[in-house]
This record gives C-alpha cells, sequence and structure tokens, in this order.
C-alpha cells in the first residue's frame, strides 16, 4: 500500500473480506476497510455482527441494517454509505483503493448466491474521495503467495476431497448415475467436513461428474450411467472455510480397458514432466509448454483446449495463470492447479489435476488421492 501511495483499501468480494479480515461473509453484502496504518474497519449485517465479531482478526467491527423499516433500498446501499462515513471519520480519503476491474463476485458463505457490483458502488466513492484507483491487482498479487493459516485451510480442504473420493471409489458401481456419483460424493464431504479435525466450520463439494463417453472438456452432470471397465471422471472443488481446492480425479469400477490403459499412461508421463519444472523462479509458462508439447507427441496436436495452470486460494481460480507466451516466475508460497487433459473426438478420454504447493526445491503435492487410479 506504501508503494502505491494508497491511504486505504476498500473491499467487497467475500474472498478478499476474509483475506483481509479473516471473517467470511454470509450474504457478500459486507465490506472491509483496511487502511495503511491502524486497525481495519468491517461492516457487516446486523444478523451476522456476532459471528464477524467471533472469527475476525480486527476489533473494529460495525454493523448495518440488513432491513430497514423505513429505508426499502437494498443493504449494500446501506454498507456503501456506512464505509464512507468510515472513511471519512478516519481521513482517509485523499487516496482510495476499491476492486475497480471486479465486477463480481462468488465464494460467500452461502456459497450460491453471488451478489454484483453496481455504478453507484463505484459512483460513492468517486464523489466521497479525492482519487479512486483499482486495488483488484494489487490484492490478487499478495494473495499469490499463502500464509501458514491460508495453507492449514487448503491442507485440510485436500484432506476432505481424498476422503470424499477415497468414499466413492469404495462404493461406486456400474450402472450408477453419474449424477448419484456427484451427490455421493458431496453428501460424504459435507457430512465428514463439519467440524473436521475439530478445525473446519463450514465445507462443501461442488462436483462434475463424467463416466466414459460422457467425458468431454466440460459438460454438465447429467443421468448417464458409469460404465465398468472404463473411467468416470470426477472435477472437484472442495470449499473448507472460505478456501478451495481445484481437483480432477477419476474412479474405476473393474479394471481399465487396454486403450485407457495406455491414455493413462501418456497422460502420467506429461503430468510427472510439467510438475518437475515447478519450484521457486521457475518461469510460470514452463508449465503450458511442457504440458502442450507432450500432448501433441502423444498425437494429440492443439489439446485441450483449457487453460493447463493456475492459482487456487480463496477461490479456486484465481492468478496467477500460466501460459506459454506470458511472462511470470514461480515463488515459494504460491499453489498451483495443473491440469493436463486430452479427449477424444465424439466423448471419452482423461483429464488429470492436482494442487501443488511451490517450494525453494520443487513442490508439495496437497490432495493424497492417487492420479493413477488403477487398482
Amino acid at each position: 500500500m506504501e508503494r502505491n501511495d494508497l491511504d486505504a483499501v476498500v473491499v467487497r468480494a467475500p474472498d478478499n473480506v476474509l483475506y483481509l479480515t479473516n471473517y467470511w461473509t454470509m450474504k457478500g453484502y459486507d465490506l472491509a476497510i483496511f487502511p495503511r496504518e491502524g486497525e481495519p474497519t468491517l461492516l457487516v449485517i446486523e444478523p451476522q455482527f456476532r459471528e464477524a465479531q467471533r472469527t475476525a482478526w480486527n476489533k473494529d467491527v460495525r454493523f448495518f441494517a440488513f432491513y430497514h423499516a423505513k429505508d426499502p433500498r437494498p443493504p449494500m446501499i446501506r454498507a456503501v454509505e456506512m464505509a464512507v462515513e468510515v472513511l471519512k471519520e478516519r481521513n482517509l480519503t485523499r487516496r482510495v483503493g476499491i476492486e475497480l476491474s471486479q465486477s463480481s463476485q462468488i465464494c460467500d458463505r452461502m456459497v450460491g448466491e453471488p451478489t454484483v457490483y453496481w455504478q453507484g458502488f463505484y459512483d460513492t466513492f468517486r464523489a466521497a474521495c479525492k482519487e479512486i484507483v483499482d486495488a483488484a491487482p494489487l490484492l490478487a498479487q499478495v494473495r499469490m503467495i499463502k500464509t501458514p493459516q491460508e495453507m492449514e485451510r487448503m491442507r485440510l480442504a485436500n484432506e476432505l476431497a481424498a476422503i470424499g473420493m477415497e468414499h466413492a471409489r469404495d462404493n461406486i458401481e456400474a450402472g450408477m448415475k453419474e449424477s448419484e456419483v456427484a451427490a455421493m460424493i458431496e453428501g460424504h464431504i459435507r457430512h465428514v467436513g463439519v467440524g473436521y479435525k475439530g478445525k473446519v466450520e463450514m465445507a462443501r463439494a461442488f462436483t462434475l461428474v463424467w463416466p466414459g463417453p460422457g467425458i468431454a472438456t466440460f459438460t454438465a452432470t447429467s443421468h448417464r450411467p458409469v460404465i465398468e471397465n472404463e473411467p468416470t471422471l470426477v472435477e472437484i472443488w472442495v470449499c473448507a472455510d472460505g478456501y478451495w481446492t481445484d481437483l480432477t480425479k477419476n474412479l474405476c469400477p473393474g479394471w481399465l480397458t487396454a486403450k485407457y490403459n495406455a491414455l493413462l499412461d501418456q497422460l502420467l508421463s506429461i503430468f510427472t514432466d510439467a510438475v518437475a519444472c515447478v519450484r521457486d523462479g521457475a518461469p510460470m509458462g514452463d508449465i503450458d509448454r511442457i504440458i502442450r508439447k507432450g500432448i501433441d507427441a502423444a498425437g494429440y496436436p492443439g489439446q485441450p483446449s483449457h487453460p493447463v495452470g493456475h492459482g487456487v486460494g480463496a477461490r479456486a481460480h484465481e492468478p496467477p495463470y500460466a501460459h506459454q507466451a506470458a511472462p511470470g516466475t514461480m515463488q515459494s508460497g504460491m499453489v498451483l492447479a495443473i491440469e493436463p487433459g486430452i479427449y477424444w473426438e465424439g466423448g471419452g478420454g482423461l483429464r488429470l489435476e492436482d494442487n501443488f504447493l511451490v517450494t525453494a526445491t520443487g513442490c508439495e503435492k496437497l490432495c493424497s488421492y492417487p492420479d493413477d487410479f488403477r487398482r
């Protein structure tokens, strides 16, 4: 903030509020005012006041009316007006950063009811402050390096993902609907995750499940049946108290066919080569270059159509992003999702994805569920 000459940063995105205060907003209406010097101020809806006081690192927690008998406006408008009052009260109106380049938000505690920014949000701060600048790039930059507290939550999320996949591996049967497999994984993680090790207050899992010929780059989970001796691919996101995994794991009732065995061997080799390049100071683009070169050599030029490397943290997808044409280096403390995939024309294929903590000499795989899922 000093390098950017900011008096304060005001954040509304729930993941940024969580990052700066340790309070995970329930509805996405809350705001945090984070000054260059002194105590942050957290503004929350009235029903969440005690929860915020209990969980936030900062002591200055204030509430605004979620429902106001004389004010029919949405509560986020009252939040913005209160934030301006705090800025004026604390003499922080010279140069303030807000999330100008972030027009949508996710990851509130309800995880499924996103709220949006509106023009009045920006205009209110512009009218009250001498200068408004975009704080989103600064927040993205500092969030790339994970703290020990963040890593604890991410390790717990990865443990829960492994538990969910192990439960599915032990109970999957040919003929099950892919939606049934999804429900089995998500329900088990919710059941085990809340209160897990006495450390997790809220855990949720979200999955996309595709068996055999239903495997594609990205499609909706449907009622297709699990097929014996063919993979069932599970794209699995687990959230533990606001911190996420982004994983792709696979199941197989029975023994993989020769065709899928060969594909898995190819993909595991490519995956291993990509992971081997991960270390502090290495070019970020190496992940993309190595994976796409390996997939080309395996006979699938131009695949996959999706990115193959990105950051994970208070969002399942966040900076940095690995692209062979982009600059940037890996740094110790980053958590990266690496996800090579090969897809067959007409349906079928495989994707592998794990999360890795970058270290000085290499990386640490965070999820214990194996990428080689063969029995």
